[in-house]
């Protein structure tokens, strides 16, 4: 077994397969799994996708919100372990690939229309 093949077969093992199909616009909530000391908990970040990069094990993903006035973004690795579950809370209609104009925009210019007919779903990752 060549050294690519066997590097191939290591990342193939440690994709997730549950991860549900999401786009750029679509407005999600990531469960993130925080150590804390000997605790563990779960802490839920919802946003909206604005850029999504990379493919197979370094995939990862941008997601911006504003709460209470601040501004906040933040990237993730989709086949994190630390990411215990993503639901697809509704999904937007955008015609761009990265959403960085939203960073800037404020009150109504923030928003992304909702594509209209797209069921909801909510798969565990």
């Amino acid at each position: 077994m060549s050294q690519g093949a066997l590097i191939e077969q290591i990342e193939a093992e440690q994709l997730k397969k549950d991860v549900p199909p999401f786009n750029v616009g679509d407005t999600i909530k990531v469960h993130i799994r925080i150590i804390e000391g000997e605790k563990e908990r779960v802490q839920v970040f919802t946003g909206t996708v604005i850029a999504k990069k990379g493919s197979g094990l370094s995939e990862t993903f941008s997601m911006y919100r504003i709460a209470y006035g601040t501004r906040m973004e933040r990237v993730f690795s989709l086949h994190s372990p630390r990411i215990a579950k993503i639901e697809v809370v509704r999904s937007g209609k955008v015609r761009r690939a990265k959403l960085y104009y939203l960073r800037g925009a404020a009150g109504k210019a923030a928003k992304v229309k909702e594509k209209i007919g797209v069921k909801k779903e909510k798969i565990s990752a």
